[in-house]
């Protein structure tokens, strides 16, 4: 710390009014000599300085007591969403910076920090990069550009207040494997089960029912095999209020084929006899992985369709040299299933690929201009519109530009072995504004190469190019040559990301949701204009929904937790209906079976209040710094309390400040609510039962229903 004190003393010296600073850093300093001395120094030159090794510290409330922020040995790629908004905000009402001990930028996901210490910023000399070596100047000129503060000109909001924000279940319990869904005009839910089903769910009656049936491949009695064939895609046709088409991507039962297929939907019923087959992908089966499936459309009616590479990422059993999880490029003749190059590396094959095609009334199709090969080209198939995909599950085109955004699910190494066989394994969202080939197998997240392997006597070879891939496996029947790899938008491996720390870590299924346009839905249903322009991902695995920002180009800007709090069982599809709600098809916990947590649920957004009509503060509750609220709010949320009950908000049951005013002059009624809990009940409140809680902690049920009745003083109070 003592290389730091000629920075405060030119602080004290330089600026006219008492200074007060906080210094975030995350190593420990408190009890440090030096960190006293100088806190010491600095309180005889009545300059105040706070430090935190919390960077949830870092709220409006809290730096509004501040003229300037010292990041020391800290960056802000640690922090925290809500504490990247408030930092924002306090640079932008007239805060300084100052950045000491750490030069290293990785966080690609927030380009305004990265510009803000580049010095591409606005804020003029309230921002200093600093290094062991102080620049008096420069660091004199932050303080006396900083001129008190003043919110009312920021420009940064926070988001929305997760609470407003209701999970509503459509369908619980009855679901068995659900793949993709489409949300209709009338706002019923068509979505397909693995094994063939059809099920609609009518919005008007809140049932469900099935309204079709195909005949598919969806298993196989090879032992140790499971395949992931069978009902895969689903997409309405852009003019379904006129001419009622559907769109299916399935797995024909008796041909290797993946077909995508036009049907009839009408009277609810999806009829087998109007199918218009449109185009089939020839696949080996009898083995695992990779299928792809999604069908989604552009602005302009053009139809994409994602296929996986249909390839083994497992060891061959017996082998003795194998992909131990690195790109399956095995050569050896017989193994095919284990070469991705015969499919996603291969120009002239339609799997590990998307595809983009204008389909006509009669069925037949057409090639649209800007695919990745021209029609007629030599050992290609035009219809590819980006190559180099192993598993792009779940697609999604912005309907402004049609730029296409996809999931990719990665390779499982855990570990880099970059001398010899490539990186570990990464799943990649990704973001084409125009035809491409992003890489795979060759290649994986920011275009990180793979070596070449010999399966035969496990001699690595180079490492692929990625602005000249080549492909010489001789189950290669397209070019050699192929086009430049592109890198990934955002990837992330098992384990922590340092580019992309938000993502977190352990099992990966990257899947693209909808990019989110506020006009294009109804005022009373659409969501805050705060998603406007937003692109929207989700994970299967980890169970989380994020927004990522763009600029006008299409540049990822930064990405922000949805609604981390939600619940979520493997989310397997997300789109938004045309009411402008997002709507979730969920898989749930186990796989290849019927999970009873699987389900279909609506997103709504509701901005209401109490019925007095008080306001809550931004996270939903009153403010309070009673010791009894605190302590019985922090209990509540481990409680399912929650699920019915707001503190001062609208749901199925009274909010709690609403039950403190009805009994806050009763008698003896912290007894009479114990017993209501744990013997649950209805009646006060309506028809809505209240499940009992006859296990219920009794020391914690004391303290919750005391924070419950403590509400309604600390509303009189004003506090």
């Amino acid at each position: 710390m003592k290389r730091y004190l000629p920075l405060f003393l030119l602080l004290a010296a330089c600026h006219t009014t008492p200074s007060r600073v906080l210094i975030l850093s995350f190593s420990q300093t408190e009890g440090h000599p030096d960190s006293v001395r100088l806190i010491k120094t600095l309180d005889s030159m009545k300059v105040r300085l706070d430090t935190t090794t919390d960077p949830t510290r870092f709220t409006d409330s809290t730096l509004t007591r501040y003229t300037a922020v010292v990041l020391l040995d800290a960056d802000g790629d640690m922090l925290p969403f809500a504490s990247r908004v408030a930092l924002k905000r306090f640079l932008e009402a007239g805060g300084g910076l100052i950045r000491l001990g750490h030069n290293g930028v990785t966080d690609y996901d927030w380009n305004w920090y990265k510009r803000l210490i580049k010095g591409d910023h606005p804020y003029g000399d309230r921002v200093y990069n600093a290094d062991t070596l102080f620049k008096r100047d420069s660091l004199a000129r932050v303080f006396h550009a900083v001129d008190g503060l003043n919110y009312g000109r920021t420009t940064t909001v926070y988001p929305p207040v997760e609470a407003h924000f209701k999970k509503v279940p459509l369908v619980q319990g009855q679901i068995f494997e659900p793949t993709e869904m489409t949300v209709l005009p009338n706002l019923d839910v068509l979505f397909l089960q693995r094994r063939g089903e059809v099920m609609l769910y009518k919005n008007a009656t809140h049932q469900l029912k099935q309204a079709g049936l195909l005949g598919v491949y969806f298993h196989t009695d090879k032992p140790g095999v499971n395949v992931e064939e069978g009902m895969l895609g689903l997409c309405k046709d852009p003019d379904y209020a006129e001419n009622h088409w559907v769109y299916i991507y399935y797995s024909v039962l008796d041909s290797p084929f993946n077909r995508l297929s036009r049907f009839t939907f009408a009277n609810d019923t999806l009829d087998p006899a109007t199918e218009k087959p449109i185009l089939e992908v020839h696949t080996t089966r009898d083995i695992c992985c990779h299928t792809g499936g999604s069908i989604a459309f552009n602005h302009d009616g053009l139809l994409f369709l994602s296929t996986g590479d249909n390839s083994t990422p497992f060891d061959k059993g017996g082998a003795r040299f194998v992909s131990h999880g690195f790109a399956p490029l095995d050569q050896v003749p017989g193994d095919q299933q284990y070469d991705a190059e015969r499919s996603a590396g291969n120009t002239n094959d339609l799997r590990g690929k998307i595809l983009r095609i204008r389909v006509h009334n009669d069925g037949s199709y057409t090639i649209p201009e800007g695919n990745l090969f021209k029609p007629g080209t030599p050992n290609t198939r035009p219809e590819i519109y980006v190559m180099g995909d192993r598993n792009p599950y779940r697609i999604s085109v912005d309907q402004a530009n049609s730029f296409l955004y996809w999931g990719e699910v990665g390779p499982d190494a855990g570990s880099d072995s970059l001398g010899t066989r490539g990186p570990r394994g990464y799943d990649e969202y990704n973001q084409a504004r125009a035809a491409g080939n992003f890489g795979w197998p060759f290649f994986v997240g920011n275009n990180l190469a793979y070596h070449a392997y010999d399966y035969t006597n496990g001699v690595p070879g180079p490492a692929f190019d990625p602005q000249h891939p080549r492909n010489t496996s001789p189950n290669n029947t397209g070019l050699t040559d192929l086009p430049p790899a592109q890198n990934a938008f955002i990837w992330y491996p098992y384990g922590n990301s340092p580019e992309f720390p938000e993502v977190g870590n352990g099992g990966r299924t990257a899947m693209a949701g909808p990019v989110y346009h506020c006009d294009d839905y109804p005022e009373e249903t659409r969501y805050p204009s705060y998603y406007d322009g937003k692109l929207f991902i989700y994970e299967w695995m980890r169970d989380w929904m994020m927004a990522v920002t763009m600029n006008d180009k299409g540049d990822l800007m930064e990405m922000e937790p949805f609604l981390p709090k939600l619940p979520i069982h493997h989310c397997i599809d997300l789109e938004v209906g045309p009411d402008g709600r997002f709507y979730m098809l969920e898989y749930g916990t186990g796989w290849f079976t019927k999970n009873p947590d699987a389900g279909l649920y609506r997103l709504d957004y509701d901005t209401s209040f109490s019925a007095t009509g008080d306001v809550a503060s931004p996270d939903g509750t009153l403010a309070s710094n009673n010791p009894v609220i605190q302590t019985g709010r922090a209990l509540v949320q481990n409680l399912d309390c929650k699920s019915c009950h707001q503190e001062n908000g609208k749901s199925i049951g009274p909010s709690f400040l609403q039950v403190s005013e009805k009994y806050a002059d009763h008698t003896d009624v912290d007894t009479y609510l114990t017993q209501k809990v744990i013997r649950g009940g209805s009646g006060v409140w309506g028809d809505v039962a209240m499940a009992a809680h006859p296990d219920i902690n009794k020391d914690d049920l004391h303290k919750v229903i005391q924070y419950i009745l403590a509400l309604s003083g600390e509303k009189k109070g004003g506090k």
